[in-house]
């Protein structure tokens, strides 16, 4: 007997591999923004006020889910004064 476990599972298996690095690559991003707002002492609202933005701009940054330009990541890591993305 099949449980719900082996169905995800098999659902899993059929997600083509880009989808899952471009899940993979937003998560980290999101990581990263948290953890250098977390260094700095910001929440959302405080970082949304520093960059101009509205405080639910950052929550979606922050949902995992976001799907970066090149100029809100570049805009960030110029902010933090930290790279969010190190490319090799």
């Amino acid at each position: 007997m099949k449980t719900a476990y082996d169905k995800y599972q098999q659902v899993v298996a059929m997600v083509p591999p880009q989808i899952k690095q471009e899940v993979a690559m937003e998560v980290a991003i999101s990581n990263r923004i948290a953890d250098l707002m977390e260094k700095r002492g910001l929440n959302k609202v405080g970082l949304a006020n520093a960059l101009g933005k509205r405080p639910c701009e950052v929550t979606k940054w922050l949902s995992g889910q976001h799907n970066f330009t090149i100029k809100t990541i570049a805009m960030l890591s110029a902010f933090f004064g930290e790279s969010l993305v190190v490319i090799k």
